[in-house]
């Protein structure tokens, strides 16, 4: 949602949750009930074309992910990081 930090997939997952307008306010104060009855109507106008959006987010994701987890190994991470907090500190 512009203007606050909440993302439409935000919404979308809530709502498809079964979350009203209601519970999304009290869960993400900085947006309206208005605007997220507006989100919503848009999602049930727009339904195919915001779950294709959604699905092509989701996948990017999934790829970034991998990404990061090529490049900079993850397994072992935690050892890794105390290890070198206990250096620092000594």
């Amino acid at each position: 949602m512009r203007g606050t930090r909440v993302l439409l997939d935000v919404f979308v997952v809530a709502f498809q949750s079964g979350a009203t307008a209601e519970e999304i306010v009290q869960q993400f104060p900085s947006v309206s009930l208005a605007d997220v009855y507006l989100i919503i109507g848009h999602y049930l106008v727009h339904t195919a074309e915001i779950d294709a959006y959604l699905c092509r987010r989701q996948a990017e994701a999934v790829e970034l992910q991998r990404t990061f987890e090529a490049r900079f190994n993850p397994i072992g991470i935690r050892a890794r990081l105390l290890a070198r907090h206990v250096e620092r500190d000594q």
